[in-house]
């Protein structure tokens, strides 16, 4: 008999014969067998037929007082048994899945991801599993760090700070953060030709505040160039604030290239047409090392991968 690893499929196998086996070896007595599956005694002898010409082997020696299994057929039962079983766990397992995607998953995020690229992934998500419940937090890499290591998120996209130890994390980089310049939607600075730091340096500008990553790297922006740093300047992150005040102002303001995307994609503000040297450190996904993911968690886990890999 040749050794196919799918010859089951060509000969057509059914479960029905694999309980067939099942039954024969614990009732050994084919009228038995057959009324334990519900089975007419000549249906059941028929298939036990069709699997012993497909197989080229006799699985049981008919005695005059019932069956007794072959080696082929103790062989073969062994191996219904062990199919049976997987079949058995493999339905406990979607249901186990099935409740996961209808649980709860906590997530946290640093602006750039959770505009750009988090929106699309909880999308897809959704789509496979409307039921399950996700919570998202924007915030500071720091703050997130705090509350993943407490426990209250399953996974954050974010970054890991020069001076936070990244001891029983993983970390997954995603992408990185150029930042550009916006101003308001007819800003004269939108019609000047070949736009230099130089011009834009004195200008007022609205900033993340003293302290932060993005405002050391723009300031070293600046000072590379050889130039003064703003003096004019109101400091805040808050974009619920940022776009009043560019609205109302001729101010700049630096925010990563995908977020200024998304706000001008919105006819909200412009992109300044000026290439700033200054750039965040690279993101990505951090988890607790060890943790096990929830069925929901790691679907979304996954959506945030596939799209990563789109985008970037």
């Amino acid at each position: 008999m040749e050794t196919n690893p799918n010859w089951f499929l060509r000969a057509r196998l059914k479960t029905r014969q694999l309980l067939l086996l099942i039954a024969l070896d614990e009732q050994r007595n084919i009228h038995r067998a057959s009324e334990e599956l519900h089975m007419t005694q000549p249906a059941a002898s028929k298939q036990l037929k069709d699997l012993e010409e497909m197989l080229g082997v006799q699985l049981f020696d008919r005695l005059p007082r019932g069956m007794e299994p072959t080696i082929y057929g103790e062989t073969m039962i062994r191996h219904a048994r062990m199919a049976l079983t997987s079949l058995s766990l493999a339905h406990e397992d979607i249901v186990a899945i099935k409740a996961g995607l209808s649980g709860q998953v906590d997530i946290g995020t640093i602006m750039t991801p959770g505009i750009a690229l988090l929106p699309q992934a909880i999308t897809r998500t959704k789509a496979q599993a409307p039921k399950l419940r996700i919570g998202v937090e924007m915030e500071q890499s720091n703050v997130l760090l705090e509350q993943l290591q407490r426990g209250r998120l399953d996974f954050m996209i974010g970054r890991i700070p020069e001076r936070q130890s990244a001891e029983g994390l993983s970390y997954e980089e995603l992408g990185d953060e150029p930042a550009c310049a916006v101003v308001r939607v007819g800003h004269p600075l939108m019609k000047a030709k070949n736009l230099q730091l130089r011009d834009i340096a004195s200008q007022p500008w609205i900033l993340p505040p003293q302290g932060s990553i993005l405002r050391a790297r723009c300031e070293l922006m600046f000072r590379r160039a050889g130039l003064e740093v703003p003096v004019n300047v109101v400091d805040t992150t808050a974009v619920l604030l940022i776009k009043p005040l560019l609205q109302q102002t001729d101010a700049l303001n630096v925010m990563p290239i995908a977020v200024a995307q998304y706000y001008e994609a919105q006819g909200v503000l412009n992109i300044l047409p000026i290439e700033l040297p200054c750039r965040m450190d690279a993101y990505g996904i951090i988890s607790v090392d060890g943790h096990i993911l929830s069925p929901g968690a790691e679907l979304l886990l996954n959506s945030v991968r596939a799209v990563a890999r789109e985008i970037y």
